[in-house]
């Protein structure tokens, strides 16, 4: 079921600022309420392939007394791509719920 929205959702993470790719995983699965534990595997490819396409910059930094990591930012083209990715997931969480609610049919 992530399949499609796990740029979104990697995106969404980074709104709040910068963070590397452990913290990344954490604010996912601390927003999912647990739901979305994803390995580092999933989400460093998804990280490489997000600023390939210009929707994330990073810089490597060395915190005071820490290691060196990768940190990433949303670019205005992230933040518009989440924006345009909400609006993606709305009406397919409306079509979905229209689905299986057994209301009456939803119009684009």
């Amino acid at each position: 079921m992530l399949k499609g929205h796990l740029d979104a959702i990697v995106l969404a993470a980074l709104e709040s600022g910068p963070a590397h790719g452990y913290a990344i995983i954490e604010a996912i699965k601390a927003r999912s309420g647990g739901t979305f534990d994803l390995p580092e595997g999933t989400i460093y490819p998804a990280l490489h392939r997000l600023e390939e396409a210009g929707l994330l910059s990073s810089d490597w930094i060395t915190p005071p007394g820490g290691r060196r990591r990768r940190v990433y930012a949303l670019t205005r083209s992230g933040t518009a791509r989440l924006a345009e990715g909400r609006k993606a997931w709305g009406r397919f969480a409306k079509a979905v719920e229209a689905s299986l609610g057994g209301g009456r049919a939803w119009l684009a």
